[in-house]
């Protein structure tokens, strides 16, 4: 590809938090997004650094995937994946369309065939409803990569379809078939186990000490 020495500019701010900035840019190549780990602080750079890493690993396992955002570069400061044209899923709530949930489960599919599990679906600021009314996946920073085969993964890989199917049965219950209604009240124990122990140590370190909440990806509290 083709150097230009002219630098990317600045097109509007995305999100800033503890563990970076995302801005969208604009280059020689046109739009993309940029998660700017320079104004971290010293005490969060190393798992800032980690998350950005392993969302760039996670990235190259959906090479060429549509409706994923493609690694363009990551130089253990700067990462930049692709721009996808799309709104958070609360931003622009899919009511009663049932193609975008069959759509999204295909997408699921194809992600969890290349050995990755997501882990963060429950967020609907993790799902997008494209320009076209397509669904897209964004915001890797806590995939698993491993053997789609394995025990382990899928497990992963149920509960992000169980959390696909929570986002349907909100926006489009009537849809559910007796299948997936059972799957919804079948609770992994992987689950319990968070919501006993991981998720009361991250919200007392999100609230406490970061002094933020994400609330659950959903956009901000009326």
């Amino acid at each position: 590809m083709p150097t230009d020495p002219t630098p990317p500019s600045e097109v509007a701010a995305l999100k800033a938090d503890s563990f970076g900035r995302i801005a969208l840019m604009r280059g020689p190549q046109g739009l993309f997004v940029r998660r700017d780990l320079g104004r971290v602080p010293w005490w969060l750079r190393l798992p800032a650094w980690w998350l950005a890493r392993r969302e760039a690993r996670a990235l190259r396992r959906v090479d060429g995937l549509e409706a994923t955002p493609q690694l363009l570069a990551w130089d253990g400061r700067c990462l930049d994946r692709s721009y996808l044209d799309g709104a958070a899923m609360y931003q622009r709530p899919p009511h009663g369309d049932l193609a975008y949930f069959r759509q999204a489960r295909r997408l699921l599919q194809r992600l969890h065939r290349r050995g990755l599990a997501h882990n963060d679906l429950a967020k609907e600021a993790n799902w997008l409803v494209l320009a076209d009314g397509r669904p897209a996946i964004i915001d890797f920073q806590l995939a698993t990569r491993g053997d789609p085969r394995a025990r382990w993964m899928r497990l992963l890989a149920r509960e992000d379809l169980r959390h696909l199917l929570k986002h349907k049965r909100t926006y489009c219950a009537q849809a559910l078939t007796p299948v997936e209604r059972r799957l919804l009240q079948r609770r992994s124990w992987l689950r319990e186990a968070w919501f006993a122990t991981g998720k009361p140590v991250y919200r007392f370190f999100t609230r406490r000490i970061l002094h933020w909440e994400d609330n659950e990806g959903q956009g901000p509290k009326p």
